[in-house]
């Protein structure tokens, strides 16, 4: 059987050509161990790549050969142990060869799991491919670094619509000086000579119509100096740097009782996860703050936040008090851009919803740059959403959408920070 392996080399990666054929064969695995890290690792750390491990079983290539016909015996070469009619006792149970994982055996061979590297860009773009991400945006939304023009000195060429006249005016002028100054020194010394020579000689000597030719010469010499040259011409001088940033701080509060199964708690989770990844493309430093609620609000660390078990009734209003409040003690200062994103099933008790709508209006939405609401549910709006929408047409920083499934996440993400974050 003849096996051919391409083998190519481009000039930056070493078989780019068997790298991208292999992960479009185990693109599944691949899949499924990215959808393992996003569940595992910190939200902070999505723009980062992931090790990748794949069975050994999984690489086996696939084989053709002739099919035996009757019935046939046949010993395969390299056996030194058995013979015809030998009795093979079974392993003992727990043990023996495997992939690596169960008890330690003095027996048996393995092959270790094929284990490689996904690069950040590669992560990136399989961690939106499974949002729905489309392409053009899946680019610059991982790529795209924003840049600011300034000033930096002159340079000696450029467009016209750069140029400097001050400082090109200037280098004429102390050019012409340059040139100038030894022939009007000159120029000075033979005026003196030429009163002498007519005092001592008269008006129509030689020594003074000699005199008169220098002079005249060294003035043509002297005028014959261009007013301005193209050496003199001064172009302002621009260059990139990366455009300067501030600091934000992001909120993300989430149901967390009994009606917040894990299955929204994974969708919350990624909204969460691509809301900071777009964040960190316009502020420089990020700070998280992690507020989970059921009858009662507790801010938390991110393990907690995403994994702990605890649950109860639904009382929405202690998140934004303390969301509040924590704004008064810690980003009051004016320093800060602040943002904050609330996933919710919608179930609220319906004495608080209206609660949470006026501490939104009045103690949480006059502090942030942008405020997002997404309600996890595939069923009809709950009365917390209902609350909400009375809030959209009196501030522009606020935005509610339903999310019934994880492909919507991206095009809700989308709709909710087009106009205020782009």
């Amino acid at each position: 059987m003849t096996r051919i392996i391409d083998r190519r080399f481009d000039s930056k990666k070493k078989s780019a050509v068997n790298r991208e054929r292999f992960m479009r064969r185990f693109k599944q695995q691949i899949r499924r161990a990215v959808s393992e890290a996003i569940r595992s690792r910190s939200i902070r750390d999505t723009d980062t790549g992931e090790h990748v491990s794949i069975p050994a079983k999984d690489l086996n290539e696939p084989q053709f050969q002739q099919g035996r016909g009757g019935i046939m015996e046949q010993v395969f070469s390299g056996n030194d142990q058995f013979s015809t009619g030998d009795r093979l006792n079974r392993p003992p149970q727990g043990g023996g060869s495997g992939s690596g994982r169960g008890k330690a055996s003095n027996e048996g061979e393995s092959e270790d799991d094929f284990v490689f590297h996904l690069s950040r860009e590669e992560f990136l773009d399989i961690f939106f491919e499974d949002l729905a991400l489309p392409d053009l945006v899946r680019t610059q939304l991982a790529r795209v670094t924003d840049y600011k023009t300034q000033r930096a000195g002159f340079v000696s060429a450029g467009s016209p619509t750069n140029i400097n006249i001050v400082r090109s005016m200037r280098g004429a002028l102390g050019r012409r000086l340059a040139l100038g100054t030894p022939s009007h020194k000159r120029l000075r010394e033979l005026q003196r000579e030429l009163e002498e020579a007519i005092e001592e000689f008269g008006q129509d000597s030689d020594e003074v119509a000699a005199l008169h030719e220098e002079i005249s010469r060294l003035r043509a010499k002297i005028e014959a100096i261009p007013f301005i040259d193209s050496f003199d011409l001064r172009y302002n001088n621009r260059i990139r740097v990366p455009k300067p940033t501030t600091q934000a701080v992001m909120f993300c509060l989430m149901d967390v009782s009994g009606s917040m199964d894990e299955g929204k708690k994974s969708t919350a989770k990624r909204f969460f996860m691509l809301l900071y990844l777009f964040l960190t493309r316009t502020y420089e430093h990020i700070e998280v703050v992690f507020i989970r609620h059921h009858t009662i609000a507790k801010e938390v660390d991110e393990d907690e936040f995403f994994h702990s078990r605890e649950s109860g009734g639904t009382v929405v209003s202690s998140a934004l008090e303390l969301m509040h409040q924590v704004i008064h003690d810690r980003y009051a200062g004016g320093s800060w851009n602040i943002y904050g994103a609330q996933a919710s099933d919608g179930d609220n008790w319906d004495n608080d919803s209206p609660i949470c709508r006026k501490l939104l209006d009045e103690r949480v939405l006059p502090y942030c740059q942008y405020f997002a609401y997404v309600e996890i549910t595939a069923g009809e709006a709950q009365n917390l959403w209902r609350e909400y929408e009375k809030l959209l047409g009196a501030h522009k920083n606020f935005a509610i959408q339903r999310i019934e499934s994880p492909a919507q996440i991206y095009p809700v993400f989308r709709e909710l920070f087009k106009k205020n974050l782009v």
